[in-house]
Protein backbone atom coordinates (compact mmCIF):
# COMPACT_ATOMS: atom_id res chain seq x y z
CA UNK A 1 0.00 0.00 0.00
CA UNK A 2 1.64 3.31 -0.54
CA UNK A 3 1.61 5.48 2.22
CA UNK A 4 1.41 9.76 1.55
CA UNK A 5 4.64 11.77 3.04
CA UNK A 6 3.45 14.93 3.52
CA UNK A 7 6.30 18.39 4.79
CA UNK A 8 6.14 21.52 5.49
CA UNK A 9 9.26 23.96 5.01
CA UNK A 10 9.84 26.01 8.01
CA UNK A 11 12.72 27.98 6.35
CA UNK A 12 11.81 30.30 4.00
CA UNK A 13 15.06 31.58 2.81
CA UNK A 14 18.44 30.15 2.60
CA UNK A 15 20.78 30.27 6.28
CA UNK A 16 24.16 29.74 6.91
CA UNK A 17 23.84 27.39 9.24
CA UNK A 18 21.04 25.18 7.95
CA UNK A 19 23.65 24.99 4.68
CA UNK A 20 26.09 24.23 6.72
CA UNK A 21 24.24 21.30 8.29
CA UNK A 22 22.58 20.27 5.16
CA UNK A 23 23.36 17.41 3.09
CA UNK A 24 25.08 17.95 -0.27
CA UNK A 25 21.77 18.43 -3.06
CA UNK A 26 21.89 17.24 -6.37
CA UNK A 27 21.49 18.23 -9.82
CA UNK A 28 19.11 21.22 -10.61
CA UNK A 29 15.77 20.55 -12.26
CA UNK A 30 13.68 22.58 -14.21
CA UNK A 31 10.11 23.01 -12.94
CA UNK A 32 7.35 25.24 -13.56
CA UNK A 33 4.47 26.10 -11.12
CA UNK A 34 0.96 26.87 -11.82
CA UNK A 35 -1.40 29.49 -9.68
CA UNK A 36 -4.02 27.48 -7.55
CA UNK A 37 -4.97 29.23 -5.07
CA UNK A 38 -4.95 33.53 -4.33
CA UNK A 39 -6.43 35.21 -1.47
CA UNK A 40 -6.69 38.73 -1.28
CA UNK A 41 -6.67 41.34 1.99
CA UNK A 42 -7.34 44.80 2.18
CA UNK A 43 -3.76 45.72 1.68
CA UNK A 44 -2.11 42.48 -0.16
CA UNK A 45 -2.43 38.79 -1.22
CA UNK A 46 -1.26 35.70 -0.37
CA UNK A 47 -0.82 32.96 -3.59
CA UNK A 48 -0.39 29.61 -3.71
CA UNK A 49 1.30 28.00 -6.74
CA UNK A 50 1.42 23.94 -7.23
CA UNK A 51 4.35 22.40 -8.64
CA UNK A 52 3.30 18.96 -9.97
CA UNK A 53 6.94 16.54 -11.17
CA UNK A 54 8.21 13.48 -11.43
CA UNK A 55 11.18 13.13 -8.63
CA UNK A 56 13.94 10.93 -9.20
CA UNK A 57 15.55 8.77 -6.03
CA UNK A 58 17.66 10.75 -3.89
CA UNK A 59 19.08 14.75 -3.50
CA UNK A 60 17.84 17.06 -5.74
CA UNK A 61 17.15 21.05 -6.43
CA UNK A 62 13.67 22.27 -7.76
CA UNK A 63 14.48 25.04 -9.88
CA UNK A 64 11.29 27.16 -10.80
CA UNK A 65 11.75 30.39 -12.52
CA UNK A 66 8.08 31.87 -12.71
CA UNK A 67 7.97 33.72 -9.65
CA UNK A 68 6.96 37.02 -9.11
CA UNK A 69 9.26 39.77 -8.09
CA UNK A 70 7.27 41.93 -5.72
CA UNK A 71 6.79 38.65 -3.62
CA UNK A 72 7.85 38.75 -0.15
CA UNK A 73 10.91 36.39 0.09
CA UNK A 74 10.41 35.79 3.67
CA UNK A 75 6.73 34.94 3.34
CA UNK A 76 7.98 31.67 1.34
CA UNK A 77 6.22 28.23 2.73
CA UNK A 78 6.64 25.13 1.09
CA UNK A 79 4.42 21.90 1.69
CA UNK A 80 4.47 18.78 0.01
CA UNK A 81 3.10 15.22 -1.11
CA UNK A 82 4.43 12.20 -2.64
CA UNK A 83 4.00 8.58 -2.82
CA UNK A 84 7.52 8.25 -0.94
CA UNK A 85 9.51 10.04 1.70
CA UNK A 86 9.92 13.42 0.72
CA UNK A 87 11.95 15.76 2.90
CA UNK A 88 11.77 19.93 2.03
CA UNK A 89 14.99 21.27 2.65
CA UNK A 90 16.30 24.95 2.22
CA UNK A 91 13.94 27.56 -0.02
CA UNK A 92 16.04 29.82 -1.66
CA UNK A 93 14.45 33.16 -3.13
CA UNK A 94 16.92 34.93 -5.87
CA UNK A 95 16.15 37.24 -8.58
CA UNK A 96 17.54 34.99 -11.77
CA UNK A 97 21.48 36.60 -12.75
CA UNK A 98 21.65 38.88 -15.92
CA UNK A 99 24.61 37.51 -18.15
CA UNK A 100 27.24 40.38 -18.10
CA UNK A 101 27.05 42.56 -20.90
CA UNK A 102 30.73 43.48 -22.01
CA UNK A 103 29.53 46.76 -24.48
CA UNK A 104 32.51 47.45 -26.13
CA UNK A 105 33.24 43.96 -27.46
CA UNK A 106 29.47 43.77 -28.59
CA UNK A 107 30.02 47.24 -30.69
CA UNK A 108 33.17 45.71 -32.53
CA UNK A 109 31.51 42.28 -33.35
CA UNK A 110 28.20 44.37 -34.92
CA UNK A 111 30.59 46.66 -36.51
CA UNK A 112 32.14 43.94 -38.11
CA UNK A 113 29.08 42.49 -38.97
CA UNK A 114 27.94 45.16 -40.63
CA UNK A 115 30.93 45.70 -42.73
CA UNK A 116 30.43 42.27 -43.80
CA UNK A 117 26.88 42.68 -45.05
CA UNK A 118 28.19 45.76 -46.63
CA UNK A 119 30.55 43.40 -48.45
CA UNK A 120 28.00 41.45 -49.30
CA UNK A 121 25.47 43.94 -50.81
CA UNK A 122 28.05 45.48 -52.87
CA UNK A 123 28.46 41.82 -54.87
CA UNK A 124 24.55 41.94 -55.16
CA UNK A 125 24.75 44.86 -56.74
CA UNK A 126 27.79 44.04 -58.70
CA UNK A 127 25.87 41.05 -59.86
CA UNK A 128 22.67 42.17 -60.89
CA UNK A 129 24.65 44.91 -63.05
CA UNK A 130 26.69 41.96 -64.84
CA UNK A 131 23.03 40.40 -65.64
CA UNK A 132 21.41 43.32 -67.04
CA UNK A 133 24.63 43.63 -69.01
CA UNK A 134 23.91 40.18 -70.18
CA UNK A 135 20.42 41.06 -70.91
CA UNK A 136 21.01 43.83 -72.64
CA UNK A 137 23.95 42.21 -75.11
CA UNK A 138 21.48 39.72 -76.05
CA UNK A 139 18.35 42.29 -76.67
CA UNK A 140 21.38 44.45 -78.68
CA UNK A 141 22.83 41.95 -80.93
CA UNK A 142 20.27 39.42 -82.77
CA UNK A 143 22.50 36.06 -83.07
CA UNK A 144 20.85 35.55 -85.94
CA UNK A 145 22.56 38.64 -88.43
CA UNK A 146 26.53 39.71 -89.33
CA UNK A 147 27.74 42.66 -89.87
CA UNK A 148 26.55 42.89 -92.96
CA UNK A 149 22.77 41.51 -92.28
CA UNK A 150 23.71 37.73 -93.79
CA UNK A 151 22.80 35.25 -91.67
CA UNK A 152 25.43 33.43 -89.81
CA UNK A 153 26.12 29.52 -88.44
CA UNK A 154 24.01 27.74 -85.82
CA UNK A 155 27.33 27.27 -84.51
CA UNK A 156 27.66 30.75 -83.63
CA UNK A 157 23.91 31.29 -82.77
CA UNK A 158 24.71 28.54 -79.82
CA UNK A 159 27.86 30.06 -78.41
CA UNK A 160 26.12 33.15 -77.88
CA UNK A 161 22.99 31.47 -76.50
CA UNK A 162 25.37 29.92 -74.05
CA UNK A 163 27.74 32.90 -73.09
CA UNK A 164 24.62 34.85 -72.28
CA UNK A 165 22.82 31.70 -70.39
CA UNK A 166 26.09 31.31 -68.56
CA UNK A 167 26.43 35.40 -67.30
CA UNK A 168 22.96 35.56 -66.06
CA UNK A 169 23.06 32.15 -64.02
CA UNK A 170 26.56 33.83 -62.46
CA UNK A 171 25.04 36.51 -61.71
CA UNK A 172 22.19 34.82 -60.23
CA UNK A 173 24.02 31.96 -57.98
CA UNK A 174 26.56 35.67 -56.48
CA UNK A 175 23.25 37.21 -55.39
CA UNK A 176 21.39 33.83 -54.03
CA UNK A 177 24.53 33.17 -52.18
CA UNK A 178 25.20 36.91 -51.06
CA UNK A 179 21.30 37.39 -50.09
CA UNK A 180 21.88 33.85 -48.01
CA UNK A 181 25.27 34.86 -46.08
CA UNK A 182 22.74 38.43 -45.32
CA UNK A 183 20.45 36.71 -43.62
CA UNK A 184 22.48 34.70 -41.22
CA UNK A 185 24.50 38.17 -40.62
CA UNK A 186 21.08 40.25 -39.97
CA UNK A 187 20.03 36.99 -37.82
CA UNK A 188 23.60 37.55 -35.54
CA UNK A 189 23.40 41.74 -35.67
CA UNK A 190 19.77 41.26 -34.01
CA UNK A 191 21.19 38.80 -31.39
CA UNK A 192 23.94 41.17 -30.91
CA UNK A 193 21.50 44.56 -30.34
CA UNK A 194 18.98 42.27 -28.18
CA UNK A 195 21.67 41.49 -26.02
CA UNK A 196 23.03 44.86 -25.88
CA UNK A 197 19.49 46.65 -24.83
CA UNK A 198 18.74 43.24 -22.70
CA UNK A 199 16.17 44.08 -19.50
CA UNK A 200 16.23 42.78 -16.15
CA UNK A 201 14.83 39.59 -15.12
CA UNK A 202 11.04 40.08 -15.23
CA UNK A 203 10.84 37.22 -12.59
CA UNK A 204 12.12 35.45 -9.55
CA UNK A 205 14.14 32.30 -9.28
CA UNK A 206 12.74 30.07 -6.36
CA UNK A 207 15.15 27.27 -5.40
CA UNK A 208 13.75 24.15 -3.51
CA UNK A 209 15.89 21.52 -2.22
CA UNK A 210 13.92 18.12 -1.55
CA UNK A 211 15.07 14.37 -0.69
CA UNK A 212 13.02 11.39 -2.18
CA UNK A 213 13.23 7.97 -0.71
CA UNK A 214 12.54 6.43 -4.41
CA UNK A 215 11.52 8.05 -7.40
CA UNK A 216 7.83 9.30 -7.74
CA UNK A 217 5.37 11.70 -8.34
CA UNK A 218 5.06 14.82 -6.35
CA UNK A 219 2.98 17.54 -5.89
CA UNK A 220 4.26 20.72 -4.15
CA UNK A 221 3.01 23.83 -3.08
CA UNK A 222 4.64 26.96 -2.87
CA UNK A 223 2.86 30.17 -0.53
CA UNK A 224 4.29 33.65 -0.28
CA UNK A 225 2.81 36.95 0.15
CA UNK A 226 2.47 40.13 -2.15
CA UNK A 227 1.99 43.54 -1.40
CA UNK A 228 0.42 45.17 -5.14
CA UNK A 229 -3.15 43.53 -4.47
CA UNK A 230 -5.96 44.48 -2.48
CA UNK A 231 -9.82 44.48 -2.27
CA UNK A 232 -12.34 47.00 -0.99
CA UNK A 233 -15.77 46.56 -0.04
CA UNK A 234 -18.38 47.92 -1.71
CA UNK A 235 -22.41 47.60 -1.29
CA UNK A 236 -25.78 47.49 -3.00
CA UNK A 237 -28.41 48.70 -0.05
CA UNK A 238 -31.84 47.92 -1.93
CA UNK A 239 -34.92 49.29 0.36
CA UNK A 240 -38.29 47.90 0.14
CA UNK A 241 -40.40 50.93 1.59
CA UNK A 242 -43.52 48.83 1.75
CA UNK A 243 -46.87 49.00 2.12
CA UNK A 244 -49.38 49.41 4.78
CA UNK A 245 -49.78 45.67 4.62
CA UNK A 246 -45.94 44.73 4.52
CA UNK A 247 -43.14 46.06 6.54
CA UNK A 248 -40.25 48.43 5.13
CA UNK A 249 -37.44 45.57 4.17
CA UNK A 250 -33.70 46.14 3.38
CA UNK A 251 -31.91 44.02 1.36
CA UNK A 252 -27.81 44.76 1.87
CA UNK A 253 -25.19 43.29 -0.68
CA UNK A 254 -21.86 43.04 0.06
CA UNK A 255 -19.37 42.81 -2.81
CA UNK A 256 -15.24 42.60 -3.23
CA UNK A 257 -13.69 45.19 -5.52
CA UNK A 258 -10.43 43.15 -6.22
CA UNK A 259 -7.70 44.46 -7.84
CA UNK A 260 -3.78 43.41 -8.27
CA UNK A 261 -0.28 44.57 -10.72
CA UNK A 262 1.36 41.88 -8.59
CA UNK A 263 3.14 41.37 -12.16
CA UNK A 264 1.45 38.04 -12.89
CA UNK A 265 -1.96 36.96 -14.05
CA UNK A 266 -4.22 35.12 -11.84
CA UNK A 267 -5.75 32.92 -14.86
CA UNK A 268 -8.12 30.28 -13.26
CA UNK A 269 -7.51 30.40 -9.16
CA UNK A 270 -9.95 29.74 -6.59
CA UNK A 271 -9.86 32.96 -5.44
CA UNK A 272 -10.79 34.09 -1.89
CA UNK A 273 -11.05 37.67 0.56
CA UNK A 274 -10.11 38.24 3.91
CA UNK A 275 -10.36 40.90 6.46
CA UNK A 276 -7.28 40.08 8.05
CA UNK A 277 -4.80 43.56 7.46
CA UNK A 278 -1.67 42.35 6.68
CA UNK A 279 0.52 45.06 6.15
CA UNK A 280 -0.21 46.69 9.96
CA UNK A 281 2.69 44.60 11.25
CA UNK A 282 2.12 42.59 14.99
CA UNK A 283 2.17 44.77 17.37
CA UNK A 284 1.25 48.65 18.29
CA UNK A 285 3.83 51.31 18.24
CA UNK A 286 5.80 51.93 21.24
CA UNK A 287 5.36 55.79 22.53
CA UNK A 288 8.26 57.46 23.21
CA UNK A 289 8.12 60.69 26.00
CA UNK A 290 6.80 63.63 25.40
CA UNK A 291 9.12 66.73 26.64
CA UNK A 292 7.63 70.27 27.23
CA UNK A 293 10.41 73.23 26.60
CA UNK A 294 10.88 76.71 25.20
CA UNK A 295 11.11 76.70 21.51
CA UNK A 296 14.37 76.25 19.92
CA UNK A 297 15.79 78.66 17.80
CA UNK A 298 17.11 77.11 14.32
CA UNK A 299 20.37 77.30 13.58
CA UNK A 300 21.34 78.90 10.02
CA UNK A 301 22.08 75.97 7.53
CA UNK A 302 24.27 75.98 4.58
CA UNK A 303 21.87 76.54 1.11
CA UNK A 304 22.81 73.27 -0.15
CA UNK A 305 22.28 71.31 3.60
CA UNK A 306 18.57 73.13 3.01
CA UNK A 307 18.36 71.89 -0.19
CA UNK A 308 19.08 68.01 0.56
CA UNK A 309 16.61 68.43 3.50
CA UNK A 310 13.45 69.45 1.73
CA UNK A 311 11.25 67.31 1.42
CA UNK A 312 10.53 65.59 -1.95
CA UNK A 313 6.95 65.75 -3.32
CA UNK A 314 5.04 62.94 -2.77
CA UNK A 315 3.73 60.51 -5.62
CA UNK A 316 0.40 60.98 -6.32
CA UNK A 317 -1.45 58.03 -5.82
CA UNK A 318 -4.36 57.44 -8.07
CA UNK A 319 -7.58 54.92 -7.51
CA UNK A 320 -9.38 53.39 -10.27
CA UNK A 321 -13.20 53.22 -9.81
CA UNK A 322 -15.12 50.68 -11.75
CA UNK A 323 -18.06 52.96 -13.19
CA UNK A 324 -21.05 52.27 -11.68
CA UNK A 325 -24.12 50.57 -13.65
CA UNK A 326 -27.70 51.10 -12.24
CA UNK A 327 -30.52 49.17 -14.23
CA UNK A 328 -34.22 48.39 -13.24
CA UNK A 329 -35.08 46.00 -15.41
CA UNK A 330 -38.81 44.08 -14.90
CA UNK A 331 -38.38 40.24 -15.99
CA UNK A 332 -40.69 36.89 -15.37
CA UNK A 333 -37.56 35.53 -13.60
CA UNK A 334 -34.74 37.33 -11.53
CA UNK A 335 -31.54 35.76 -12.56
CA UNK A 336 -29.64 34.33 -9.18
CA UNK A 337 -25.55 36.15 -8.86
CA UNK A 338 -23.06 33.90 -7.07
CA UNK A 339 -22.41 34.31 -3.66
CA UNK A 340 -19.23 33.77 -1.57
CA UNK A 341 -19.03 31.26 1.24
CA UNK A 342 -17.44 32.83 4.34
CA UNK A 343 -15.68 30.80 7.01
CA UNK A 344 -15.91 33.64 10.44
CA UNK A 345 -13.42 33.40 12.80
CA UNK A 346 -13.05 34.84 16.26
CA UNK A 347 -10.70 37.38 14.50
CA UNK A 348 -11.29 37.52 11.15
CA UNK A 349 -13.60 36.60 8.30
CA UNK A 350 -12.91 34.92 4.66
CA UNK A 351 -15.66 34.80 1.96
CA UNK A 352 -14.54 31.82 -0.51
CA UNK A 353 -15.86 32.79 -4.33
CA UNK A 354 -17.20 29.72 -5.95
CA UNK A 355 -15.76 28.39 -9.15
CA UNK A 356 -12.80 29.69 -10.82
CA UNK A 357 -11.71 33.33 -11.59
CA UNK A 358 -9.11 35.00 -13.35
CA UNK A 359 -7.69 38.37 -13.42
CA UNK A 360 -5.04 39.64 -14.98
CA UNK A 361 -2.08 42.09 -13.45
CA UNK A 362 -3.22 45.30 -15.66
CA UNK A 363 -6.71 44.27 -15.93
CA UNK A 364 -8.30 46.83 -13.33
CA UNK A 365 -10.66 46.26 -10.60
CA UNK A 366 -13.13 42.95 -10.91
CA UNK A 367 -16.41 43.23 -8.22
CA UNK A 368 -17.37 39.85 -7.08
CA UNK A 369 -20.78 39.44 -4.96
CA UNK A 370 -19.41 37.74 -1.52
CA UNK A 371 -22.10 38.11 0.81
CA UNK A 372 -26.07 39.61 0.90
CA UNK A 373 -28.81 40.10 4.40
CA UNK A 374 -32.00 40.76 4.08
CA UNK A 375 -33.22 42.59 7.09
CA UNK A 376 -36.37 44.92 8.81
CA UNK A 377 -35.73 47.86 8.39
CA UNK A 378 -37.12 51.29 10.34
CA UNK A 379 -38.02 54.56 8.35
CA UNK A 380 -37.53 58.12 9.26
CA UNK A 381 -36.88 61.53 7.69
CA UNK A 382 -34.01 63.30 8.65
CA UNK A 383 -33.23 66.90 7.79
CA UNK A 384 -31.19 69.84 9.20
CA UNK A 385 -32.83 72.66 7.75
CA UNK A 386 -30.42 75.37 8.86
CA UNK A 387 -28.41 74.00 5.65
CA UNK A 388 -31.18 72.19 3.25
CA UNK A 389 -34.46 72.15 3.82
CA UNK A 390 -34.87 68.74 1.80
CA UNK A 391 -36.05 65.95 3.73
CA UNK A 392 -34.27 62.86 3.33
CA UNK A 393 -35.57 59.31 4.17
CA UNK A 394 -33.49 57.31 6.10
CA UNK A 395 -33.67 53.65 7.01
CA UNK A 396 -32.01 52.02 10.18
CA UNK A 397 -31.41 48.21 10.43
CA UNK A 398 -29.83 45.45 13.01
CA UNK A 399 -26.61 44.37 11.43
CA UNK A 400 -27.38 40.88 11.89
CA UNK A 401 -23.84 39.24 10.23
CA UNK A 402 -21.22 37.50 12.12
CA UNK A 403 -18.79 39.60 9.76
CA UNK A 404 -18.43 42.76 10.43
CA UNK A 405 -19.04 45.78 7.55
CA UNK A 406 -16.17 47.40 7.09
CA UNK A 407 -16.48 51.00 5.76
CA UNK A 408 -17.65 51.53 1.94
CA UNK A 409 -19.10 53.17 -0.84
CA UNK A 410 -22.83 52.04 -1.22
CA UNK A 411 -25.47 51.93 -4.51
CA UNK A 412 -28.35 53.20 -2.90
CA UNK A 413 -31.43 51.90 -4.68
CA UNK A 414 -35.57 52.51 -3.37
CA UNK A 415 -38.02 50.80 -4.54
CA UNK A 416 -36.33 49.71 -7.51
CA UNK A 417 -34.58 52.91 -8.37
CA UNK A 418 -31.16 53.57 -8.20
CA UNK A 419 -30.43 56.88 -6.46
CA UNK A 420 -27.17 57.65 -5.72
CA UNK A 421 -24.19 56.25 -3.91
CA UNK A 422 -23.56 56.93 0.05
CA UNK A 423 -21.20 55.60 2.52
CA UNK A 424 -21.34 53.03 5.25
CA UNK A 425 -19.34 52.94 8.09
CA UNK A 426 -17.67 50.61 10.19
CA UNK A 427 -20.06 48.10 12.00
CA UNK A 428 -20.47 45.22 13.99
CA UNK A 429 -22.81 42.43 14.38
CA UNK A 430 -25.63 43.87 16.12
CA UNK A 431 -24.89 47.37 15.64
CA UNK A 432 -27.24 49.81 14.51
CA UNK A 433 -26.43 51.13 10.59
CA UNK A 434 -28.64 54.00 9.08
CA UNK A 435 -28.53 54.71 5.40
CA UNK A 436 -29.75 57.53 3.80
CA UNK A 437 -32.15 56.78 1.20
CA UNK A 438 -32.88 60.05 -1.03
CA UNK A 439 -35.38 63.15 -0.92
CA UNK A 440 -38.93 62.41 0.46
CA UNK A 441 -40.75 64.85 -1.09
CA UNK A 442 -43.85 64.02 0.74
CA UNK A 443 -42.48 65.99 4.05
CA UNK A 444 -42.30 69.61 3.84
CA UNK A 445 -39.55 71.57 6.39
CA UNK A 446 -39.40 75.38 6.15
CA UNK A 447 -37.12 77.49 8.49
CA UNK A 448 -37.81 80.94 9.13
CA UNK A 449 -35.79 83.23 10.96
CA UNK A 450 -38.52 85.04 13.89
CA UNK A 451 -35.63 87.53 15.37
CA UNK A 452 -31.85 88.75 15.04
CA UNK A 453 -30.92 91.28 17.47
CA UNK A 454 -27.17 92.81 17.73
CA UNK A 455 -27.12 95.08 20.79
CA UNK A 456 -25.62 96.26 24.18
CA UNK A 457 -26.62 94.65 27.54
CA UNK A 458 -25.72 96.87 31.16
CA UNK A 459 -28.17 98.59 33.48
CA UNK A 460 -27.06 101.94 33.40
CA UNK A 461 -23.24 101.21 31.22
CA UNK A 462 -23.53 99.38 28.49
CA UNK A 463 -20.56 96.77 29.67
CA UNK A 464 -21.21 93.95 26.99
CA UNK A 465 -22.25 93.25 23.53
CA UNK A 466 -25.17 90.44 22.45
CA UNK A 467 -26.52 88.35 19.87
CA UNK A 468 -29.68 87.59 19.86
CA UNK A 469 -31.85 85.01 17.47
CA UNK A 470 -34.90 82.71 16.92
CA UNK A 471 -36.18 80.28 14.90
CA UNK A 472 -39.27 78.43 13.34
CA UNK A 473 -38.89 75.18 11.40
CA UNK A 474 -42.49 74.18 10.59
CA UNK A 475 -42.63 70.45 9.74
CA UNK A 476 -45.70 68.87 7.63
CA UNK A 477 -46.37 65.66 6.34
CA UNK A 478 -47.91 64.65 3.45
CA UNK A 479 -47.66 61.22 4.17
CA UNK A 480 -51.01 58.81 4.40
CA UNK A 481 -49.34 56.95 6.95
CA UNK A 482 -47.22 58.45 10.23
CA UNK A 483 -43.14 58.87 10.05
CA UNK A 484 -40.43 59.64 12.35
CA UNK A 485 -39.14 62.90 11.57
CA UNK A 486 -35.80 64.08 12.75
CA UNK A 487 -34.87 67.66 12.79
CA UNK A 488 -31.29 68.77 13.33
CA UNK A 489 -30.18 72.18 13.88
CA UNK A 490 -26.72 74.03 16.13
CA UNK A 491 -26.62 76.21 19.12
CA UNK A 492 -23.10 78.18 19.41
CA UNK A 493 -20.83 76.88 21.50
CA UNK A 494 -18.50 78.83 23.53
CA UNK A 495 -14.44 77.92 23.85
CA UNK A 496 -13.50 81.40 26.12
CA UNK A 497 -14.43 82.64 29.21
CA UNK A 498 -15.86 85.82 28.44
CA UNK A 499 -18.21 84.40 25.71
CA UNK A 500 -21.46 83.13 27.14
CA UNK A 501 -24.26 81.68 25.31
CA UNK A 502 -27.75 80.41 26.59
CA UNK A 503 -30.44 79.15 24.90
CA UNK A 504 -33.80 80.78 25.63
CA UNK A 505 -36.58 80.31 27.21
CA UNK A 506 -38.70 80.23 23.85
CA UNK A 507 -37.07 77.18 22.41
CA UNK A 508 -39.03 73.98 21.92
CA UNK A 509 -37.17 71.48 24.44
CA UNK A 510 -34.73 69.09 22.09
CA UNK A 511 -35.08 65.85 22.58
CA UNK A 512 -31.50 65.06 22.40
CA UNK A 513 -27.93 67.41 22.45
CA UNK A 514 -24.44 66.80 21.41
CA UNK A 515 -25.57 64.19 19.00
CA UNK A 516 -22.95 62.28 17.03
CA UNK A 517 -20.67 63.50 19.98
CA UNK A 518 -20.81 66.80 17.84
CA UNK A 519 -20.46 69.59 20.79
CA UNK A 520 -24.27 72.21 19.98
CA UNK A 521 -25.82 70.07 17.51
CA UNK A 522 -29.54 69.52 18.84
CA UNK A 523 -32.18 67.11 17.75
CA UNK A 524 -36.26 67.65 18.03
CA UNK A 525 -37.24 63.90 16.78
CA UNK A 526 -41.53 62.90 16.93
CA UNK A 527 -43.73 61.13 15.08
CA UNK A 528 -45.59 62.65 12.60
CA UNK A 529 -49.36 61.62 11.95
CA UNK A 530 -50.32 61.73 8.32
CA UNK A 531 -51.12 65.16 7.28
CA UNK A 532 -49.75 66.68 10.53
CA UNK A 533 -47.93 70.49 10.74
CA UNK A 534 -45.82 70.55 13.88
CA UNK A 535 -43.51 73.84 14.76
CA UNK A 536 -40.24 73.78 16.45
CA UNK A 537 -39.16 77.10 18.16
CA UNK A 538 -35.29 77.45 18.91
CA UNK A 539 -33.73 80.69 20.76
CA UNK A 540 -30.57 81.93 21.81
CA UNK A 541 -28.18 84.94 22.72
CA UNK A 542 -24.87 85.07 22.68
CA UNK A 543 -23.01 88.00 25.10
CA UNK A 544 -19.21 89.00 24.96
CA UNK A 545 -17.18 92.44 26.11
CA UNK A 546 -18.00 94.85 24.53
CA UNK A 547 -14.43 96.04 23.65
CA UNK A 548 -13.84 92.83 21.95
CA UNK A 549 -15.10 91.25 18.07
CA UNK A 550 -16.99 87.91 18.67
CA UNK A 551 -17.45 85.40 15.15
CA UNK A 552 -19.54 82.08 14.67
CA UNK A 553 -17.10 79.82 12.62
CA UNK A 554 -17.31 76.03 12.04
CA UNK A 555 -15.55 73.92 14.43
CA UNK A 556 -11.90 72.96 13.60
Amino acid sequence: MRTIARCLATTSLVLVTAALASPSWGADVDATSAIDTVTVYPDGATVTRVIALDLASGDSTLVARDFPLSLDPSSIRVEGEAGAKLTIGAVDARPPRAAPVNLPELDKRIEALSDQRADLQGAIDAANARRKFAERFAEASPAGLGDKGEARPIAEWRAAFAAVSEEVATADTAVRDATRKMREIDRQIAQLEAERKATPPSKLEVRIDVASAAATKATLRVTYAVRNARWLPLYDARLDTGTKDRKPQLELVRRAEVTQSTGEDWSNVALGVSTVRIARGGSAPELGSLVAQYPQVPKPMAAGAMQDRMPSAAPVIRQVQSPAMAKVADALERADEQQATAEIGGFQATFKIPGRVSLGAAEGAKSLRIASMSVPADLAVRAAPVQDPTAFLEASFKQTDDATLLPGKVAIYRDGVFIGRGKLSASAKDDIVRLGFGADDKVRIERAVLKRNEGSAGLLVTTSKTDERAFKTTVRNGHDFPIHVAIEDQLPVSEVEDIVVEMLPATTPPTAKDIRDKRGVLEWSFDAKPGEVRDINFAWRIRWPKDKTMVIVPSG
